[in-house]
């Protein structure tokens, strides 16, 4: 079956999640920035790096701006060519910066690991899997 998935999302053009995605994505537009929730939705990939389905791991979708950073724009004089405002790159991947807002809104949780999902022209959207700690030392004990 994983097979089956992994070969489905290698061409998504070429089978029919393409279009199923462009319709999950309009939804998603309109969804807060993170969301849980309750599968993954690439789960060949999910579970090569972790998941599982038992209490304690969830899932969670992160959306990221896509785009080149920008930084203000100076307030004093200077000229067009030296203000350094656009077309700057960032030092972490739009990945990295997704994981970081999801560590931060999740506090008590750790990360186990993120993966892409979809893009389109304004976003790109990443899963991450959370594991909480407390949960399954628990369940390792008992």
């Amino acid at each position: 079956m994983y097979r089956v998935l992994a070969k489905a999302w290698r061409n998504p053009e070429e089978s029919c999640i393409a279009e199923l995605m462009r319709e999950r994505a309009i939804a998603w537009r309109r969804r807060p920035t993170i969301v849980r929730i309750d599968k993954p939705t690439k789960l060949h990939t999910a579970r090569k790096l972790g998941y599982k389905a038992k209490p304690g791991i969830i899932v969670v979708r992160v959306r990221v701006r896509k785009g080149s950073g920008e930084k203000p724009r100076p307030n004093s004089g200077r000229r067009p060519k030296a203000l350094g405002v656009k077309k700057l790159k960032r030092e972490i991947s739009k990945q990295r910066i997704a994981e970081e807002r999801v560590a931060k809104k999740f506090p008590n949780l750790k990360l186990m690991g993120s993966y892409y999902v979809w893009e389109d022209g304004m976003y790109k959207w990443y899963e991450c899997i959370l594991y909480d700690p407390q949960i399954l030392e628990q369940s390792k004990t008992a």
